[in-house]
């Protein structure tokens, strides 16, 4: 049978901006192993001093293709890197590359965001709200361009608590003209000082933006064949190209990881809550064939309304915070890393105050200890940094996990139907039939292999559950320890205090 999406792709050629991230690699991986592309274009930025050039050749040695250059040794020969900038004036790529961009480019995935959710709003503002313009306007000059993906978040309209699939202009204070116009003609500083106004009950600079980029699409993108992918927060990959797959430390991974090596014990959430979380891999495969149904539904209404496709774990097998802290303390105790530095416990709240209290015994006093060891040995002190970092990444999380959002997914949902078996089996997204205890653990042994490049053997659990029992043991000693102290000085100022009194 054919598979209309491997159809779709043959011979088409791609422009990916966003493509040095998670989502971006496992896009082109899947784009590349699984289709006949022709070719694939990737906007890339010097970083940090590094040239293009010297960026794309380590991004081609990143472990998410080992699996497809083993199936197709010479697939990346398809990939050719675009200089620009998201956060520069027309993208900062050049009027050659514009030239080719504009003649050549059949599907257009536009990923790059700034996921920081308390960016200054004036830095949030350029490249998720002022890029996404941009590479409309870019999408204009393409000639022969099929299908535009925007990816946007499923909490772009967080301020209302059931999401449907549509625009939600009227919960924006200012219109996006006099937004940017307001940017462009303010200084950095005034424009900060206006952002509580303009952001309204938006808990964050990010949702803020991710939503006047969803305003653009709407309003500028008329004409075009364009549409909105809003996936959740997006974890390791859980089935390809290769399970449990991460590049980098930060949002949720961050909390999962920090807890799992005892170095966090105290937590900012509503354990009660759904956690609106999903695999990569099932990201990459929303987008790719969104991608297709945005082509068709465009060649069949050119002016309709972009359509959108949000992608959130299903009603009917929901996983809540509770459920994932349980499976991932399981998941140490069963296969425990010899690198933790504490015994993996944790305690929660809902109260922001509480949490503010409780982070100066649970985090902050110990880190100051262990900063002060490290200096006696002569070591770079990391703690109470790495802590302030954590406590920050906690509460920017807060609006996402204190509240259960209601998610529509109808389009989403009918795009899977009208999917053919071959198709769902290739490019499955299905939530519905997640083992949510077989992907934590995927999670799990992903963080520990490519973050920390600990490879899972015999010996290496072997000595993590020596590890972990004598954590174990201290950790009970000293609670006992402490206990016994508050316990003599509460029996101390009762019994020489009160008789003063």
């Amino acid at each position: 049978m054919t598979c209309e999406i491997i159809s779709f792709y043959k011979d088409k050629t791609v422009f990916i901006t966003g493509g040095t991230g998670l989502l971006g690699k496992v896009v082109v991986e899947k784009l590349l192993r699984a289709t006949d592309v022709k070719r694939i274009y990737f906007l890339v930025r010097t970083k940090r001093g590094e040239k293009m050039d010297a960026r794309f050749e380590s991004w081609k040695k990143d472990q998410v293709f080992e699996v497809l250059l083993n199936k197709k040794p010479l697939a990346l020969e398809k990939m050719t890197p675009i200089s620009g900038d998201c956060c520069a004036p027309d993208l900062g790529i050049s009027d050659a590359d514009r030239r080719i961009l504009a003649a050549e480019v059949q599907v257009l995935i536009h990923g790059a965001a700034s996921v920081r959710f308390e960016e200054p709003l004036e830095q949030a503002v350029v490249i998720n709200t002022r890029a996404v313009r941009l590479i409309t306007q870019l999408a204009r000059e393409m000639r022969l361009l099929e299908s535009f993906v925007h990816v946007s978040t499923a909490f772009s309209n967080c301020v209302v608590p059931q999401i449907q699939e549509r625009f939600y202009p009227e919960h924006l204070s200012c219109p996006i003209d006099k937004v940017l116009d307001m940017h462009n003609s303010v200084s950095s500083e005034t424009f900060e000082k206006m952002a509580p106004a303009l952001m309204g009950k938006f808990p964050n600079t990010y949702t803020y933006t991710k939503a006047l980029g969803e305003q653009v699409i709407q309003e500028e993108a008329k004409g075009l064949p364009v549409g909105i992918f809003r996936p959740a927060i997006i974890l390791s990959t859980f089935k390809e190209p290769v399970q449990g797959w991460v590049d980098g430390l930060q949002g949720l991974i961050a909390m999962i990881f920090a807890t799992a090596y005892g170095f966090v014990h105290l937590l900012l959430v509503n354990m009660k809550v759904n956690a609106s979380i999903v695999p990569a891999d099932y990201c990459v495969n929303v987008a790719i064939a969104s991608a297709v149904q945005i082509a068709k539904i465009s060649k069949q209404n050119k002016n309709g309304p972009p359509p959108i496709y949000a992608f959130t774990p299903s009603e009917s097998n929901l996983v809540t915070y509770e459920d994932l802290a349980g499976l991932c303390y399981q998941n140490g105790l069963e296969v425990p890393n010899a690198k933790m530095i504490w015994y993996p416990f944790t305690h929660c709240t809902r109260c922001p105050y509480l949490y503010g209290i409780g982070i100066y015994f649970y985090h902050l006093l110990p880190g100051y200890l262990l900063d002060i060891v490290l200096r006696l040995k002569g070591q770079k002190p990391i703690m109470i940094k790495s802590y302030h970092k954590v406590h920050e990444g906690m509460r920017s999380l807060l609006p996402f996990s204190r509240q259960t959002f209601t998610m529509d997914m109808r389009n989403t949902h009918e795009m899977w139907q009208t999917m053919s078996p071959e198709e769902k089996e290739m490019f499955n997204f299905d939530m519905s039939t997640l083992n949510w205890k077989e992907y934590v653990t995927c999670v799990m042994e992903g963080i520990r292999l490519y973050l920390f490049k600990d490879l899972r053997t015999p010996e290496s659990v072997a000595q993590g559950k020596r590890i972990l029992k004598r954590f174990y043991v201290l950790d009970r000693l000293l609670k006992t320890v402490l206990v016994t102290l508050f316990g003599v000085s509460i029996w101390f100022l009762i019994t020489n205090l009160v008789p003063l009194l």
